[in-house]
């Protein structure tokens, strides 16, 4: 090997890659920025288009004229611009600017999301659900794919912010809005769908830990955001007597240790005290400075509502949720979803009532 001298300039073939390796970055860069320059335009143009010819056209008795409008428009539109103007690509830009009435609010969301992103949360029904998955899908750069698919996992129905009264959701979605700031009802779930695991009819707790450890990774996606593994099993002594947490997560967006009790079979008040004792003990002897206290997910197969009512969980930061093994048909998941978050309402604005 013939060595070479500190003068002696590096050989042109390491010159080359090196410059390629740059140049590329560049160039992918540049494509990123452009593609995102682009995307922003398209955006803000189409809304404009909505809002233009909503003001215009729709409402009450002027739907057909409305109609007809369109159609003519779209017709003209395509034969100077071509495609992306067909009639259906018009109404879908007015039920842009309905359901995002205001260009403050779309300006920041559009350096996230894209014109298909939109698409898929504009014809939802209710205004907290378009909020809540336009703002979780910018702070957690979800794909359109990933967005859909926690559309169609009925993700806003299954957050405690679902089951909150209309203004106390309201809020926390502003807060997310504007300072990117998660609380526990944005994270927490119920019922957490668990139909990867591959669990057979019959089962322990042992089996459901085991396979949760399997397939972790899908695990930590349906638990939500910011969860990270900490430990299984972890070990508390406490006067001698050794317990142990099921499984400890952190949770960087909440700066939280998360606890989870795993059980089979339903909600027991005893599991309360149990929990309350984790939380303590992961308060005192783990939870770091500038951390809030832990919180304790309690995962069960089925719910004992008036107790937990009458246990107020939510007070002691415990969290229990039903989990599902084999996933059912959308529209039953629906139901049950739906009915959950009118007891949810009924009871708060019946305790709001009696003080």
């Amino acid at each position: 090997m013939v060595k070479r001298g500190r003068g002696t300039p590096p050989s042109s073939a390491r010159v080359v890659g090196e410059l390629l390796a740059d140049v590329r970055r560049l160039i992918e860069e540049a494509r990123g920025q452009a593609a995102t320059a682009v995307n922003v335009v398209v955006t803000l143009l189409h809304w404009r288009i909505g809002k233009r010819i909503g003001s215009e056209v729709l409402g009450g008795q002027r739907a057909a004229y409305g109609e007809e409008i369109v159609s003519t428009l779209s017709r003209q539109l395509e034969a100077e611009y071509g495609r992306g103007f067909s009639a259906k690509s018009l109404r879908h830009m007015i039920r842009f600017a309905e359901a995002f009435p205001e260009q403050a609010i779309v300006s920041s969301l559009m350096r996230q999301l894209s014109w298909s992103h939109f698409l898929a949360v504009i014809y939802l029904k209710e205004p907290l659900q378009r909020d809540f998955y336009a703002e979780m899908c910018r702070v957690q750069r979800w794909s359109v794919r990933q967005l859909r698919q926690q559309v169609d996992s009925m993700l806003y129905e299954r957050t405690a912010l679902s089951r909150k009264p209309e203004a106390v959701a309201e809020a926390q979605i502003q807060a997310l809005r504007e300072e990117d700031t998660l609380t526990p009802d944005l994270v927490l779930k119920d019922p957490y769908v668990l139909d990867f695991l591959g669990l057979r009819d019959r089962y322990l707790e042992k089996d459901l830990e085991d396979a949760i450890l399997r397939e972790m990774e899908a695990f930590v996606l349906e638990l939500g955001t910011g969860f990270c593994f900490v430990a299984r099993q972890m070990r508390l002594q406490v006067d001698n007597d050794d317990f142990y947490v099921d499984l400890v997560f952190y949770n960087r967006k909440l700066r939280r240790l998360v606890a989870i009790d795993l059980k089979v079979g339903a909600f027991k008040p005893e599991y309360k005290g149990q929990m309350e004792l984790y939380l303590r003990w992961l308060d005192r002897h783990v939870r770091e400075p500038g951390e809030d206290s832990p919180l304790g997910i309690i995962l069960c197969t089925g719910k004992k509502r008036e107790q937990i009512e009458l246990l107020e969980l939510d007070e002691a930061g415990i969290h229990v949720a039903e989990y599902l093994t084999v996933l059912p048909p959308r529209e039953e998941l629906g139901r049950r979803l739906h009915a959950a978050i009118e007891r949810s309402r009924e009871r708060l604005a019946a305790s709001e009532g009696t003080e």
